[in-house]
């Protein structure tokens, strides 16, 4: 009976301490610069999802570097000990475990770790990348892609070509001249250097509006 009392309140104390860090981490991340693996119905998470419920981590390694998985198997026991306490335990130790596997995944990534994004957050092209992944079918996606970009390379070019009319009447028509030259310079630099695969990973990507156009 002592023995299972003494039990008890390890668990207990390992949850208030499960509590404490993912408060901590709450509190101190910026609540910017999220990406796709930091939903919480991003493939990282949903995989933690249905590892914890099967209480089996095979699955979640995947994400994760060899040298990283004794953290996470550390971080899986501990999960699966505090949540069976109750229902906002599990809740509690569950987002732990999350915070946890997606701060160590963002890390061999190169990535500094801003926190959890909320579900349904997961932008336009990222989700439709995953829809095409899911249907099997990635006609749409290259449709939809190419349109946008299409339509920024026009849209930087027409501006540029007709800055580049009026550049020579004043010192500022000049600068607005190389301002829109360095725009569609730079544009068409990043579209290159992301279709080569040499911008890998989720930093240092320019952004391109996935619906509508470019507007300033």
């Amino acid at each position: 009976m002592r023995n299972k009392m003494m039990g008890k309140i390890n668990l207990i104390k390992l949850a208030a301490v499960v509590v404490l860090v993912v408060g901590i981490m709450w509190a101190l991340v910026p609540r910017t610069g999220y990406s796709h693996c930091d939903t919480l119905d991003g493939p990282v998470v949903s995989t933690a999802r249905s590892a914890l419920d099967k209480a089996d981590l095979t699955a979640v390694l995947k994400w994760v570097r060899k040298i990283d998985e004794g953290e996470i198997k550390k971080a899986f026991e501990n999960t699966l000990a505090v949540r069976k306490l109750s229902p906002q335990a599990k809740n509690l130790a569950d987002m732990y475990f999350f915070e946890t596997l997606v701060r160590v995944h963002r890390a061999a990534e190169g990535a500094g770790y801003t926190g959890l994004k909320p579900a349904g957050s997961v932008e336009p092209p990222v989700a439709a990348a995953d829809k095409a992944l899911e249907s099997k079918a990635v006609d749409f996606l290259i449709k939809e892609i190419s349109n946008v970009v299409s339509d920024g390379i026009l849209e930087r070019f027409n501006h540029t070509v007709e800055a580049k009319k009026h550049a020579h009447e004043s010192v500022e028509a000049g600068r607005l001249y190389v301002k829109a030259y360095v725009e569609f310079v730079h544009y068409v630099e990043a579209l290159h250097k992301t279709a080569t695969g040499q911008t890998l990973g989720h930093e240092g990507v320019e952004k391109v509006e996935f619906e509508g156009h470019h507007t300033r």
